[in-house]
Parts: structure tokens; C-alpha cells; sequence
């Protein structure tokens, strides 16, 4: 394989078997391996074996930045600099639960804020991490979040269902992650303080406050309401990775507003003017203009700018990353014996529709679909014609419609 000279103790004969770190390599004919290449090949076995993330399995230790932007890669596209903070952050946190500081030194938690508009893959972002991981990890969509002893959701629910989806297991889900989804919609209505309480905006970012920072909290198994009869279960949250991320429209006009300032006055100087801020120029005292309250701000101190994807990524993400869409209708056309294809034209054209609707990567599952729909509800019919390939170009993207 590498040309090394070969290790006497890793030789084996045909039909030997050769033991390494717990692999058995079966030789069927006399083969030598070096001892560099069976820790390599025992590496990449490793890389792909399957993890299931969404029940609580056993932690990685000691990950390592570079290995789970190595993962992202292969799922999300594009994002190399919020990967690269995603990874270190990912990484800090874990160092932080499994290798407690000597007494008197306290690591504080470094929850994450991921800012970028939607379709971005934020969310996947959190979810293919927490996957490679193998911890519990669910998503939690603030919008449905109230103070508690109102109508809603009360923060504490999303422990119960984190707690379920660790199997009840209280150890595990103490490590795991909860993705808070549209954490903007809970912004402050305005930046004056109100008579009136604002349950489900300032209101839930105050309720949020000791969740994330770390504290216990007496939880109902999901599924159940709190009652004085049933047994509570206490979770310390000190250990769970809060990443809250949204969309934030908006915040750009105030970061537009603080970066070029006004142009009002003789002798003012002309500066010239953007379409809009750049999430990486956000500040904090953006985020509180937004509607977002001091104290919410600093328990999350790692904020990642999730670019918008480009045209070339879009593609991407429609054709090559792991799981692409096109890969996964090709599968459901090929339980009916059809062949599906797309011309170059045709996927680009269903790129630009999502560009134009601004939706992002979210996007194109819904236009990959409302291209396909016509040809899903035939594909019986197509089976019978004896029809067993379907190639769609550019004019069925315009304009979708059957086989005749």
C-alpha cells in the first residue's frame, strides 16, 4: 500500500486472521500490511462508522476541532469560517464537561449564536454536529416558548424533551445540545421598557436566563404535566450546549445605520452607500437595538455569521453534498423502476427560482418538488408505458407537467 517495509507481526497467511486494535482483517491470500497503514485504515472505519444522534450514545472525549470540521464538510457546504468557530466552541465545551478545572478556576459555559438568513443551514449545522457527536439533541422553536404559567410551552419543556430523547437517561442528557430556532421572533417589541409584560418575548429571553447558564431544574417526564403526585426528575443544565439561531431581519439596517452613519449637513463627507450591514459587523449593542436584552446577549458569547449561500453552493447542495435532494428522489423514482436524471440547465434554473424567492437551501426541496409532483402521480402509469427514464430539463422546470 505505502511501499514500508512489512511488520513480521501483522504478516498473515490465507486464511488467517490478522487482529489489530480490535479489527480482525481475514487475509485470503498472503498479504503483509505495515503497521501505519492497519492504524489508517482502522481511522477511516471509524470516520464512517455510523452514529445514531438521535439517541444518547457514548460521548467523544477528546474531539477535535479539525475532525468535526472534517465531518461538517461533508454535509454542510460552503461555511468554512463558521465551521471552523463551531468546531473550536464544540470543542472548548467538551473540554470543559469532561476535564473539570482545579478548585478555585471556573470555566464559564461558551454557548453559541448563530446569525444568517434562512435556508443558510444554521440548523443543519447544529444537527450534524450533535449527530457526529453521537449526544441527545433536539430543537426547540422559540416561538412557542412563554413565561412560565402561561399559555405555551414554559421553558422547562424543552429539558423534558431532551431528557426523552436521551432514553430518560439524566447523565446523558445533561451532555447534550438544544438547538433554540428562531430565537429573533422573542426580540424585545421595542427598546422602551413596557407597562405591559411581554410573556413571549422579553419575557421568555428572561425566563431563558438561568436555563442556559446552567442550574437544575425539576422536570415532568415528556408528555406529562407537572402535578403534586408525580415524580419530578431534576436536570442540571450547567452541561448542556445552548446554540440559538434566526434570521435576525432586520439587525442589518440597524449594523447599515451605526456603520455609515448619516450624511446631513455642508461639508459632511459622502460615504458610499451599501444595500445593507453584514452580519459579521454585528456588535452587541446592535443585538440590543434588535430587541435582545443585555443578559441574554452575554450568556451566549460565541456569535458565528452564517453566510447566505451562493448560487455555485445552492448547486451544490442540490447535486453533491451528502443526502442531496436529488439523490434522495432519484432513490423513491427507482422503487418504480425510473431512472431519474436533470440536465445541467434544469438544476441551475432550480437554483435561480430559490435565489429569487429567497429561500434559501430550504428552498429547493420545495421546487425539486413542485417539479416532480406531476411526474410522481404518473409514475405508475410510466411503469405500465413501459417509460423507465425520466430526464428533466430546463422546459420542465418552467414548465412541469407529465409525459404524454
Amino acid at each position: 500500500m505505502c511501499g514500508r517495509p512489512f511488520t513480521p507481526s501483522l504478516q498473515a497467511g490465507r486464511g488467517e486472521e490478522l487482529y489489530r486494535g480490535g479489527w480482525a482483517l481475514r487475509a485470503k491470500e498472503s498479504v503483509a500490511i505495515c503497521s501505519d497503514c492497519v492504524v489508517l485504515c482502522q481511522t477511516l472505519i471509524e470516520e464512517e462508522k455510523p452514529t445514531d444522534g438521535d439517541s444518547a450514545g457514548e460521548v467523544i472525549e477528546k474531539v477535535e476541532p479539525y475532525a468535526i470540521m472534517r465531518h461538517l464538510d461533508k454535509w454542510v457546504v460552503g461555511q468554512k469560517s463558521a465551521k471552523e468557530v463551531l468546531a473550536v466552541a464544540i470543542t472548548n465545551h467538551y473540554k470543559r464537561v469532561f476535564n473539570p478545572p482545579p478548585k478555585g478556576l471556573t470555566i464559564h459555559k461558551g454557548n453559541v449564536l448563530l446569525l444568517g438568513p434562512t435556508g443558510c443551514g444554521k440548523t443543519l449545522l447544529a444537527q450534524t454536529v450533535a449527530k457526529y457527536l453521537n449526544v441527545p439533541f433536539i430543537v426547540a422553536d422559540a416561538t412557542n416558548l412563554t413565561e412560565a404559567g402561561y399559555v405555551g410551552e414554559d421553558v422547562e419543556s424543552m429539558l423534558s424533551v431532551l431528557l426523552a430523547r436521551a432514553d430518560n437517561d439524566v447523565a446523558k442528557a445533561e451532555r447534550g445540545i438544544i438547538f433554540i430556532d428562531e430565537i429573533d421572533k422573542v426580540a424585545r417589541k421595542s427598546e422602551n421598557v413596557s407597562i405591559t409584560r411581554d410573556v413571549s418575548g422579553e419575557g421568555v429571553q428572561q425566563a431563558l436566563l438561568k436555563i442556559v447558564e446552567g442550574t437544575t431544574c425539576r422536570v415532568a417526564q415528556h408528555g406529562k404535566r407537572k402535578h403534586p403526585q408525580e415524580p419530578l426528575i431534576e436536570i442540571n443544565t450547567k452541561d448542556i450546549l445552548f446554540i440559538a439561531g434566526g434570521a435576525f431581519d432586520g439587525l442589518l439596517d440597524v449594523v447599515k445605520a451605526r456603520t455609515t452613519g448619516t450624511n446631513i449637513g455642508f461639508g459632511s463627507e459622502l460615504k458610499e452607500d451599501s444595500k445593507s450591514g453584514h452580519f459579521k459587523d454585528v456588535k452587541a449593542d446592535d443585538l440590543m437595538k434588535f430587541g435582545m436584552i443585555p443578559e441574554f446577549i452575554g450568556r451566549f458569547p460565541t456569535t458565528i455569521n452564517v453566510e447566505e449561500l451562493t448560487k455555485q453552493e445552492l448547486i451544490k447542495v442540490l447535486t453533491t453534498v451528502k443526502n442531496n435532494f436529488i439523490d434522495q428522489y432519484t432513490y423513491l423514482f427507482s422503487i418504480d423502476e425510473i431512472e431519474l436524471s436533470f440536465t445541467d440547465d434544469a438544476v441551475e434554473e432550480i437554483v435561480i427560482n430559490c435565489m429569487n424567492q429567497k429561500t434559501g437551501a430550504r428552498g429547493l426541496q420545495t421546487e425539486i418538488e413542485r417539479v416532480l409532483r406531476p411526474h410522481m402521480f404518473n409514475s405508475g402509469k410510466y411503469k405500465k408505458k413501459g417509460i423507465t427514464e425520466l430526464n428533466i430539463d430546463k422546459e420542465l422546470i418552467i414548465n412541469p407537467q407529465p409525459i404524454k
